[in-house]
């Protein structure tokens, strides 16, 4: 190990690196500076080589030999260990360079309102602070927020990094949501209101359904998508009397907003504190409990058209328009709903009721404590 500790422009000299120099100038060899100093050759070689810090008997001994104060020698070992930590910091940014470059910045610019950054450096700097880490590789540890599927695949670990990157920064602006205690039974009661509404426009339903949310201990979260994330949505239970729902707005069709929304109100309902749900487009993302997904699916299909209905519907690929239109009426939902879970049944074509699936816009910009 040397005495001196350099990494790009910086250069941390071990207060070693001063004693060796003493000793040159002293004209003697270090078993007798060791003998004069009151120490073992051996405690002064690992000094000298910048094995060894100065402990405060050390600092003493070398003030009351050469003439100087203690501060010096303690001083001197504080500017090092100050600019080891500098170079450490250093070389971990750079080895989280790699990574920073695998998440859209700018997404964390336009979205929470993260400064802007010329270099990766900063990027990298920014980015640990809004994910609260202390270094990015944390973020694929398998006990990050929530475990995922290992593989080897290079896609995989971009998959991850991204996926809990808006994990997180779903949780960090839900900070800012003020939310009553969970309760279950309140948030069943309200179930109908949420169905009913379906009919309306995004600026009529989405406040409304934000004050629903929170007086039933629900931080409702919609985000953009995040590139390469693949996440939909997230339940993740903060403690047991409140909860945080994150949705995405990729591909907002009024049928896929709806169905996902009631998909996550069924993780909720099912209060499995200890499990963080994701709903993910990407494969080894899906690291949770088939039967718990299933009828979560379940739950959003036959909520939103009861299976009497939908019976009563008897929907065959003649089924036109005017009768999704007629029938979505009938039962006070969006026909876009109607539609969508004809298409996902495969009884009507992917191409048909455009004009029905209404796609929603909505502005989002948000802040962070």
């Amino acid at each position: 190990m040397s005495n001196v500790n350099k990494y790009k422009d910086i250069v941390a000299f071990h207060p070693g690196y001063y004693i060796a120099d003493i000793i040159e100038d002293m004209e003697i060899s270090q078993a007798e500076f060791a003998t004069r100093m009151g120490t073992t050759a051996k405690t002064l070689s690992l000094l000298i080589n910048g094995q060894a810090n100065i402990s405060n008997d050390l600092a003493k001994k070398l003030s009351v030999m050469l003439g100087t104060s203690v501060d010096v020698w303690q001083n001197l070992q504080n500017a090092y260990d100050k600019k080891v930590i500098e170079i450490q910091q250093a070389k971990d940014v750079d080895e989280q360079a790699e990574l920073a470059n695998e998440i859209d910045y700018k997404y964390f610019v336009d979205v929470v309102g993260l400064p802007m950054a010329r270099c990766i450096n900063d990027k990298v700097t920014n980015l640990c602070k809004f994910f609260k880490v202390a270094d990015l590789r944390i973020m694929l540890q398998p006990d990050f927020l929530v475990n995922f599927r290992s593989s080897a695949s290079c896609n995989s670990e971009k998959n991850i990094i991204n996926s809990r990157a808006w994990i997180q920064t779903a949780m960090n602006i839900s900070k800012n949501i003020d939310t009553k205690p969970y309760n279950a039974e309140k948030l069943k009661g309200y179930l109908p209101e949420l169905r009913g509404m379906t009919v309306k426009k995004p600026e009529d339903f989405l406040p409304r359904m934000r004050e629903i949310f929170a007086e039933c201990g629900i931080a409702f979260v919609l985000l953009p998508h995040l590139k390469n994330s693949g996440v939909n949505g997230a339940v993740k239970w903060v403690s047991e009397d409140r909860v945080v729902l994150a949705m995405n707005n990729r591909g907002l069709d009024a049928d896929k907003f709806w169905f996902s929304l009631f998909h996550e109100i069924k993780h909720v309902l099912q209060q499995k504190i200890k499990t963080v749900f994701i709903s993910s487009t990407v494969e080894e993302m899906m690291d949770i409990n088939n039967n718990l997904e299933m009828e979560a699916d379940k739950f959003a299909m036959n909520y939103l058209i009861s299976p009497a209905d939908y019976e009563r519907l008897a929907p065959s690929k003649y089924t036109s328009d005017d009768e999704i239109v007629e029938f979505a009426n009938a039962i006070g939902i969006h026909p876009g709903i109607v539609a969508g879970r004809l298409q996902h049944e495969g009884i009507i074509a992917q191409n048909r009721c455009s004009k029905l699936k209404e796609k929603y816009v909505i502005e989002i910009k948000h802040t962070t404590k």
